[in-house]
């Protein structure tokens, strides 16, 4: 929801925010899982910044809700989204604990353990919803 009287200091907090979300969104997408949510949730979150984003949320929100169906569609997909999850946090772990890694401690290996967490999290979403989608329609 746009909000045209938004404080500009909080305007930025949303707009970062939302910049954020979109980045990791994006960076996302070329896993196998629910990467559009994100970016979703970061353009709902830039439209509380940017009014005249306003009108480019449905759009996504259709297409997110879609990709979030088909990244649970199959066992194979959800599959090679668990794997990919998995490795996420095991490749944080080792980025925690091996210092000869590059860019070694675990600033770098949390990011990645959390990117991991929010994988399982948004496929979770993603399988219940589809579940219920799927109640629904019999």
């Amino acid at each position: 929801m746009a909000d045209n009287n938004l404080h500009p200091v909080l305007r930025v907090v949303w707009a970062i925010a939302g910049g954020l979300l979109v980045a990791v969104g994006v960076a996302l997408l070329v896993l196998p899982g629910p990467g559009l949510l994100l970016v979703f949730a970061g353009m709902v979150l830039l439209a509380r910044a940017v009014p005249a984003l306003h009108r480019h949320l449905e759009p996504v929100r259709f297409r997110a809700m879609q990709a979030a169906e088909e990244s649970v569609s199959s066992k194979w997909r959800i599959a090679g989204s668990t794997l990919v999850g998995l490795g996420l946090i095991g490749a944080g772990v080792a980025w925690g604990l091996v210092p000869r890694l590059p860019f070694s401690g675990w600033s770098t290996g949390g990011s990645l353990i959390v990117s991991g967490v929010v994988l399982f999290v948004l496929l979770g979403w993603s399988h219940r919803r589809l579940q219920r989608l799927r109640a629904a329609r019999q």
